[in-house]
């Protein structure tokens, strides 16, 4: 595999880890948004080869959700504390103004 998925429902610090959550809440945001995942990566130096927007997360096929294909540098552990680190600054500024 050269691609890795990474899911909306991974930095979603409403839902609990058994629901699909991949990081600590601390690392996470309330309900991030397709954009805000494309806008994260490409601060962290990842470009999304491709996303999709209409599709359901497979421990939540009630709710639609998101993702982001990305070229396989480096753990997928990795990436997604690259892309978290991102995130979470990125609300911050938003919530200061």
């Amino acid at each position: 595999y050269e691609h890795v998925v990474i899911w909306l429902d991974y930095f979603n610090k409403t839902l609990p880890r058994n629901k699909g959550r991949r990081l600590p809440k601390e690392k996470c945001i309330f309900d991030p948004s397709l954009k805000e995942l494309i806008d994260a990566s490409n601060a962290a130096g990842l470009t999304p080869n491709e996303t999709e927007e209409k599709v359901r997360f497979p421990k939540r096929p009630y709710v639609r959700s998101g993702y982001i294909v990305l070229p396989k540098t480096e753990k997928k552990s990795v990436i997604l504390e690259k892309i978290s680190q991102k995130l979470v600054s990125k609300r911050e500024k938003q919530s200061k103004k």
